[in-house]
């Protein structure tokens, strides 16, 4: 593919603080975005050259978006496989429906690992409660989770059995939607593979990052992750088939369980995001590139940028809720970069920003 320019336009799906954070990583090479999103107050309408307010549904107005830009992308992955396809009719989309399509259900995903050889937990289409006591009848293991298929994120749309009684609640939490039920994994960490793929096929990934969650949010991550290092490749080689199979251009992440198993660790995928992550932050000051730089690169057919930390680690540390009113202190912080995202309002549970600190060594 050709090479956009500087001065060329980037039309990004979706006016979160990814967005955001997208499209300041595009201005500072020279680039213009235009963001498309329903919400009025979206944060990344401040930092973006232009934006669009409309649904995703908007023929109309997709197709005058199309006109103002020279390729798209998006910056999560709950929009519409038919919002992309359309798009794709009018202007290049990176990354495409096939990747987002894939990413969209549960379902898919953990099909696609056992297909490239990968470890998830196990797990089995539920698409009504008549099909969950079958499957529990059949001797799936309990506990175990039920998840919708699709639009669950941050422990949205899902309810753990514990009991065989806790099913017809748990399908209840479900609302009759398509699920997945999956066994319990007992891992001893998370960590994940935020990785970029440009249209020329070329790869690059960040160190493998381990994630510490509270409340079913992430709390920290912490670069490189503590992983023997046959292991952190094996993460990284994993990530790359995945991409290598959907054709994937641009940045996203695979999300992994950590499972001693005979004494050594062995890698259960998760789930994936086709996306820049929160995983990912701690790249904005910790690596030589962020993730969000690089994911313009890649739509834009830029050559990818190096993924080398700039120190011996780096921390990222979500700012929830009121965290956020600290702000003053955390900026005074000698070695803290502060990032807010500029939501209005603060609530419970809400990603507000975020700190990142370099390490000159590791903790133990």
């Amino acid at each position: 593919m050709t090479a956009l320019p500087p001065g060329s336009t980037i039309g990004i799906l979706g006016g979160g603080q990814l967005g955001r954070m997208l499209a300041m990583a595009a201005a500072r090479l020279g680039f213009r975005s235009h963001i498309y999103a329903p919400e009025s107050d979206s944060p990344a309408f401040e930092v973006a050259a232009a934006h669009t307010i409309a649904t995703y549904e908007d023929e109309t107005q997709l197709a005058a978006f199309a006109d103002a830009i020279d390729v798209a992308t998006y910056e999560f992955e709950n929009i519409p496989v038919a919002t992309v396809e359309f798009l794709g009719r009018h202007v290049p989309v990176r990354p495409g429906a096939k990747a987002l399509a894939c990413a969209q259900d549960r379902l898919n995903e953990k099909t696609l690992a056992r297909e490239l050889g990968a470890m998830t937990a196990e797990f089995a289409a539920i698409d009504s409660f008549a099909a969950l006591e079958k499957t529990l009848d059949s001797g799936f293991s309990i506990p175990s989770v039920l998840k919708t298929r699709r639009f669950g994120y941050d422990g949205k749309g899902q309810a753990k059995i514990l009991t065989r009684e806790d099913a017809r609640e748990a399908w209840a939490a479900m609302r009759n939607a398509p699920s997945i039920i999956e066994s319990f994994v007992d891992f001893r960490a998370e960590v994940s593979v935020v990785a970029a793929r440009s249209a020329d096929g070329t790869f690059a990934a960040f160190d493998v990052t381990e994630n510490e969650h509270r409340d079913h949010i992430l709390h920290r991550s912490l670069a490189p992750a503590r992983l023997a290092p046959d292991v952190a490749d094996e993460a990284i080689a994993t990530a790359h088939k995945i991409a290598e199979r959907l054709d994937y251009v641009g940045v996203f992440a695979i999300e992994f369980f950590v499972v001693n198993q005979d004494d050594r660790d062995r890698l259960f995928i998760n789930e994936m995001a086709p996306r820049v992550h929160n995983s990912g932050h701690w790249t904005i000051d910790g690596a030589m590139t962020s993730q969000f730089e690089q994911h313009i690169r890649a739509v834009a057919g830029w050559p990818l940028g190096s993924t080398e930390l700039k120190a011996a680690g780096a921390e990222m540390i979500n700012l929830i809720g009121d965290d956020i009113l600290a702000w003053q202190s955390l900026a005074a912080e000698p070695g803290v970069f502060f990032h807010h995202y500029g939501k209005k309002d603060v609530r419970p549970g809400r990603k507000m920003g975020h700190i990142n600190r370099l390490l000159m060594e590791m903790p133990s």
